[in-house]
């Protein structure tokens, strides 16, 4: 044992002896690496399944530089090619993910899609009123309000309504038992896009962390939209009559009229893109560019 410790030590050393600026600046892009990947990952299943692999790799990397344990460094050659064809079949979800985020990034550099301050306000408005209204009914709703990303696939799965956005519309739409109460209304500026639309699912695990475990699909829907876009999701629980605000990733339940309201004139504040180089890195890390605003 302390043969293995003293090599070890002795390779430890050989390292930081050889290290030059270049290495240091090699280790600091692989450090870069795994920080934007961790971040990008953060609050999902796959960031634990991504920590379990890199702490595999480091472990199985520093036994294998052992000169002592040639049996297990054969058997590490051996089944390393396997386990990295493993890896994209475990995160094909989050590659797909983090893709199609790659690939809405572009976007920006045109400018993106515009909207009114008044067209948000009246949104705003709309939908904290009948917001307050549900939940003193205990009636559930599910509503998303569309940003910069495009929510045409999602809009295709429920029944288009392409009206003006008012409460009264919002509470006829989630009045229970009617055809289109079931699912969500995605609203895109001032309008009323789509009702009874099917959202995808989040598997995060962040509601099972919860002190509270009665929160149902309306909850995980809101996780799942804002987790692969930039919506903002409000639900109002059919159960409690709560109503939450859902964004990238984010969940911040129990308000009230007056701090929905807030939370929404907040979050849409910073609509307007960034252009550039800034902006593509906004969009790519809408986490990392939330919280720099909210420092600021």
């Amino acid at each position: 044992m302390s043969d293995i410790i003293n090599d070890l030590i002795n390779n430890l050393v050989f390292t930081f002896e050889r290290l030059d600026w270049l290495g240091v600046l090699d280790l600091l892009l692989v450090t870069a690496i795994f920080f934007i990947i961790l971040r990008w990952l953060r609050d999902t299943q796959a960031q634990v399944l991504l920590r379990g692999v890199f702490l595999l790799i480091a472990l199985i990397g520093l036994l294998t530089s052992l000169e002592v344990l040639p049996a297990f460094s054969w058997l590490v050659r051996t089944t390393l090619p396997a386990l990295l064809l493993a890896i994209p079949v475990i995160f094909a979800p989050e590659i797909r993910r983090a893709l199609e985020r790659l690939g809405r990034a572009g976007s920006i550099l045109d400018g993106g899609r515009t909207t009114s301050t008044t067209e948000i306000q009246d949104s705003i408005s709309a939908i904290v009123s009948a917001s307050a209204r549900l939940a003193d009914r205990r009636h559930g709703a599910l509503v998303v309000m569309q940003r910069l990303d495009n929510l045409d696939q999602y809009v295709q799965t429920g029944v288009r309504i392409d009206s003006r956005l008012t409460a009264e519309l919002l509470l006829q739409v989630f009045y229970p038992n009617t055809p289109l109460h079931d699912g969500a209304v995605i609203v895109s500026g001032a309008r009323m896009v789509a009702a009874a639309c099917v959202l995808p699912l989040s598997s995060s695990g962040v509601l099972s962390r919860t002190p509270d475990r009665q929160m149902g699909l309306r909850h995980r829907a809101a996780l799942g939209i804002s987790e692969v876009s930039d919506a903002i999701a409000v639900v109002v629980s059919e159960e409690t009559g709560s109503i939450s605000v859902v964004h990238a990733g984010r969940m911040i339940r129990r308000l009230d009229s007056q701090r929905l309201e807030n939370i929404l004139r907040a979050l849409y504040r910073p609509y307007q893109p960034r252009k550039g180089v800034r902006g593509i890195f906004d969009r790519l890390f809408p986490g990392l560019a939330r919280e720099r605003r909210e420092d600021g």
